[in-house]
């Protein structure tokens, strides 16, 4: 019993740093201008910021597609620049603002060839 009560205290400790990580990303990314990831409606043209959670390369069609996943603490959207392999400074970790608009493909909310700006 003892190692039960252990295990739930860490998931609740780790759940708990999580969901301070992302109130604080919602503050950081908060900004006129710029809607959070959950609020932003589809195919209408939005300016959002975050954090990129992976950078993967991913053919698309036989095009290369260079696709990032965008978190802000409020939601992820899948950003996909097509035709490129790498983009300089264009990696996990980094914190950018994206413009464009939000389509659907498989259920996930989606993003292609976006205008950006790396933040420092």
């Amino acid at each position: 019993m003892p190692e039960k009560s252990r295990l739930r205290r860490s998931i609740s400790k780790w759940a708990n740093t999580s969901d301070q990580h992302a109130r604080d990303l919602r503050k950081t990314y908060a900004h006129s201008g710029v809607l959070q990831i959950a609020d932003a409606p589809d195919r209408e043209r939005v300016r959002l910021r975050g954090t990129l959670r992976t950078v993967t390369l991913r053919p698309r069609g036989g095009v290369p597609a260079l696709e990032a996943e965008l978190f802000d603490g409020s939601g992820v959207i899948t950003v996909v620049w097509l035709g490129r392999r790498r983009i300089a400074g264009v990696s996990p970790g980094r914190s950018m603002e994206i413009q464009g608009r939000i389509g659907q493909h498989d259920g996930q909310r989606i993003m292609y060839n976006p205008r950006y700006e790396l933040m420092p």
